[in-house]
């Protein structure tokens, strides 16, 4: 860029503005700006020509008509190095725009109030703006355009060094700026669809066209294996309670595998109203328990594999406080994630300097919503995410002769809501308040009914079991017997029910039927 001659300044965010300002004025540049910006500058003594004055057209119809003029997309669109456009726009009357300084009417920011009318949200749409953006980046060897005010210092510093600015420099703020027009267009397309009478069926949880925007927050050492390369974003507008969002207190970055299964049990421990902890590892539960303090769940929650549980992720529905702290920092532990932690059990924690600590702030259990997505190679599959659950497991179907007891009941509930989060084919075995085995990931789903009695080291015998999806033959049934079962929780729906329900009452086992199933791929 040779020189600066004109700038345009128009922004709602107005940090910084003025320093941007004086700066290109102090780099020979005049200044256009419109309504409350230009109103800021001059109080601050910058010279402003006014952008009505400069193209000699009045704001109309309440503001919405201002910089959508040939004088103003003229200056930004028209090629310098083409003969033809200079002398078009000598012939019209126009002025190259050297510099453009905007960014947008805050309509996230509207439509995150309480209550925000429909008519306030339509009336924070942008339109100039993003008009002036997307010309000045599509011509950005010819303009410098800067939509972010973190770039003002290092936009000022390039316009200085004149002729030695690099190309790429300004391509990199074009690119800023398509981005931040994409994820602006996204947000008000994801308005419209929840505002749309048209968009009330099952179909506009599932849209045409699906524009996903995340942010990057960091770059990974790794990925999931040393080869392969990783990063983290963050979902945009989401305001549930999350690893994602959380604050990391203490202890080494992140891995990728860290935020998978810091994730899980985060989501897992969700589950419980009662004081609970979850131990996940590899992205299953190794151990769940509830207690009447943070400690004596935690504790209850590694007696299930204390071998699985070293190295584990552990997250707390409550603080963590000194006595549970002294707990988690006795063996080795990957990551904590709880929603805050007493100023010493704090302390204690920070020992370890290696132990992350993530603070997720309160659980807002009645803010959970949105789709589950899965990449497949060239597209995607998207769901709800499976937040479904049992209100009343007193309510539920008996079908076998024997009902269950109050115990098994209790040990039934909690079971089904572990083997929610346990990959498929999943089976848990517990008791009252306390996960006791847990087979996961089998092909079969008698072998996870196998795998559960193998991997439990506490007493299985007068344990309940449960099933995130139907016994498709009674082998499973026969298996959870012979190790102590006596009660049994499952989704029902096979063709061999009627056979298995028999097996059920040939052991003296209650069955529950949820109607419900859990598969977790």
């Amino acid at each position: 860029m040779a020189g600066v001659k004109r700038a345009l300044i128009s922004v709602s965010d107005k940090t910084g503005v003025v320093e941007m300002a004086k700066g290109l004025v102090a780099l020979g540049a005049e200044i256009l700006s419109t309504g409350g910006t230009a109103k800021v500058l001059r109080e601050a003594g910058v010279p402003v020509t006014d952008v009505a004055a400069y193209t000699g057209s009045p704001e109309i119809l309440d503001g919405r008509v201002k910089t959508l003029h040939p004088k103003i997309h003229g200056g930004l669109l028209g090629r310098r190095n083409l003969p033809k456009h200079v002398a078009e726009m000598q012939q019209q009357g126009i002025g190259p725009i050297d510099v453009v300084v905007v960014n947008l009417y805050p309509f996230e920011a509207t439509i995150s109030k309480p209550h925000c009318a429909f008519e306030e949200a339509i009336e924070n749409i942008d339109i100039g703006g993003p008009s002036m953006l997307r010309s000045a980046a599509k011509n950005h060897e010819d303009v410098l355009v800067i939509v972010d005010p973190s770039d003002y210092t290092r936009a000022l510093d390039a316009l200085k060094a004149g002729s030695t600015m690099p190309v790429s420099f300004r391509r990199d703020l074009a690119m800023k700026v398509f981005q931040h027009t994409a994820r602006y267009d996204s947000l008000i397309a994801g308005y419209l669809e929840q505002h749309t009478q048209s968009n009330k069926s099952q179909e506009s949880k599932f849209p045409p066209i699906l524009t996903l925007q995340f942010e990057r927050v960091e770059t990974l050492r790794y990925g999931e294996n040393p080869h392969q390369q990783g990063a983290f974003y963050r979902e945009l507008n989401a305001r549930e309670t999350s690893v994602s969002r959380a604050a990391m207190l203490h202890g080494k970055a992140m891995s990728y595998n860290n935020y998978l299964d810091a994730n899980s049990a985060l989501e897992s421990v969700k589950e419980f109203s009662e004081t609970a902890v979850v131990i996940m590892k590899h992205n299953n539960p190794c151990g769940v328990a509830l207690g009447t303090t943070p400690v004596e769940a935690y504790v209850k929650a590694r007696e299930t594999d204390p071998v699985s549980a070293f190295g584990g992720v552990i997250a707390f529905n409550r603080p963590v406080d000194l006595p549970a702290a002294k707990e988690i920092t006795s063996t080795f532990v990957e990551v904590v994630v709880a929603p805050g932690y007493a100023a010493d059990a704090l302390a204690e924690l920070k020992r370890k300097k290696d132990l992350r600590l993530l603070d997720v702030g309160p659980l807002n259990a009645d803010m959970r919503d949105g789709l589950d997505l899965k990449k497949l190679v060239g597209g995607l599959i998207v769901q709800d995410r499976d937040l479904g659950e049992l209100k009343d497991v007193k309510a539920l179907h008996v079908p076998t002769a024997r009902q269950p007891t109050e115990d098994e009941y209790a040990a039934c509930a909690f079971a089904w809501k572990v083997c929610k989060h346990v990959k498929s084919n999943a089976i848990v075995y517990a008791r009252p308040g306390q996960t006791v085995g847990i087979g996961a990931g089998q092909m079969s789903r008698v072998d996870s009914v196998k795998l559960a009695g193998m991997k439990a080291v506490l007493p299985v015998k007068g344990c309940v079991m449960a099933s995130d999806a139907f016994f498709p033959f009674r082998d499973g049934l026969d298996a959870a017997a012979q190790a102590g079962i006596t009660a049994v929780i499952q989704p029902g729906g096979s063709i061999r029910d009627q056979e298995v329900i028999k097996a059920a009452d040939e052991h003296q086992m209650a069955m529950i039927l949820t109607g419900m199933r859990h598969f977790r791929h």
